[in-house]
């Protein structure tokens, strides 16, 4: 969990997300500096939270992917992100929209129940400790 504790990884991982792959487009998009946001990339990289794709070989260049790991922690931002939308959202509404690509159906990120389904909350749990 060190690494969403880093400056920029959320934003990295939110571009993504969303399909902002390669590294000029990042750097550009975010506003980071580039040696920043190399050290970002790289430890995404070291945790496998991202995979290098190469799409042009001179000079070589490439896409930065998420794999499953790396979908998997942005379940997270979703999370973050309907909190925000609930909680932080101005007059103007939430800043995107979240479409389910399966039905294309506009939704919301939810946590449920893996038993019944449920919305859960933490209010609603209790944790057991293992070690």
């Amino acid at each position: 969990m060190a690494v969403l504790g880093e400056p920029w990884t959320a934003l990295i991982l939110r571009d993504l997300f969303i399909g902002v792959t390669r590294f000029d487009a990042l750097n550009a998009h975010l506003g980071v500096s580039r040696k920043v946001l190399t050290l970002r990339l790289s430890r995404l990289l070291d945790d496998e939270i991202v995979v290098k794709r190469a799409y042009a070989h001179r000079p070589e260049r490439f896409d930065y992917i998420l794999t499953a790991k790396g979908w998997q922690l942005c379940d997270i931002l979703l999370a973050i992100s309907a909190w925000g939308d609930q909680w932080t959202t101005s007059d103007a509404g939430p800043p995107a929209l979240l479409h389910h690509r399966r039905c294309n159906h506009l939704t919301t990120a939810e946590i449920r129940c893996s038993h019944c389904g449920e919305p859960l909350h933490a209010a609603d749990t209790e944790v057991t400790p293992l070690r």
